[in-house]
């Protein structure tokens, strides 16, 4: 190994790993030190020790919450990218659809999801049915909105070297225009991915039955801020796990695109 692919090999780990890992401990730093210079009481901001106490009380109930948490994100994630690939397809392909359906869409986006919530418990009942939906709901917009400015960005000069060749409709499709998209569609991937956690949360704080949206409520009528805070930081990791296993799926199948775009 060359000392220029020593130096380069250095500089990825400590961009990919060393600075993340230096920003949350500055950010649990600073946190330890603001309820601890200021004196706050840990039932209005709890710090990372009465966290981490919390936390130690119920590990097992509260690892088992998250996991109800991650089935349902995950169930709802994979509903609303397939949902929103074929919708965002749809569109690209006709115009007139795209003119027809686009309104609606966004209408049914502008709907404040919290207002929803409810009245998926009259339609659906209880359990994880409504919950389902609601992550679907939250985060399937951005894997439209984003597939579609991808499909539409192709450039002309690459078309028209696909229909030198001879390409047929989907030869072009999928080999240009979808090629060329991708980048853009993990950018509404890793959009949608935090929005299911948090349309998981919202579902399960209206009907509180199980998943760490129901621990944040009882916390609340308990008043046991730490479990609450506890419960947060639960999500932030699922929501940091998540978020980089869809960029490294990203680097896996476009590893060009950073080329590109660098």
């Amino acid at each position: 190994m060359t000392d220029l692919e020593a130096g380069s090999r250095t500089s990825r780990v400590w961009a990919n790993a060393i600075l993340p890992i230096l920003g949350v401990v500055i950010t649990i730093a600073v946190w330890w030190g603001i309820t601890a210079a200021f004196h706050i009481d840990s039932f209005y901001v709890p710090s990372p020790v009465d966290v981490v106490d919390s936390f130690m009380r119920t590990p097992q109930f509260l690892l088992q919450e998250t996991w109800t948490t991650l089935q349902r994100v995950l169930i709802g994630f994979v509903i609303a990218v397939a949902g929103g690939l074929a919708i965002a397809v749809t569109l690209a392909t006709s115009r007139i659809i795209e003119r027809m359906a686009l309104p609606v869409l966004a209408a049914v986006n502008a709907v404040p999801k919290v207002a929803l919530a409810p009245l998926l418990l009259v339609w659906m009942g209880f359990g994880d049915s409504p919950k389902i939906v609601m992550v679907v709901l939250v985060s399937f917009f951005p894997v439209i909105v984003s597939t579609m400015a991808g499909l539409t960005s192709t450039p002309a000069d690459l078309l028209e070297l696909a229909r030198s060749l001879k390409a047929s409709w989907w030869q072009t499709f999928v080999k240009v225009r979808l090629t060329w998209a991708l980048p853009q569609v993990f950018v509404g991937l890793k959009v949608a991915t935090p929005l299911a956690i948090i349309g998981a949360v919202i579902g399960e704080v209206v009907n509180p039955d199980h998943g760490l949206g129901s621990v944040i409520a009882g916390s609340g009528a308990s008043n046991d801020t730490p479990l609450a805070f506890a419960a947060l930081v639960l999500l932030a990791i699922m929501g940091v796990v998540l978020f980089y296993l869809v960029a490294g799926v990203e680097r896996l199948l476009i590893p060009w695109a950073r080329a590109i775009s660098s």
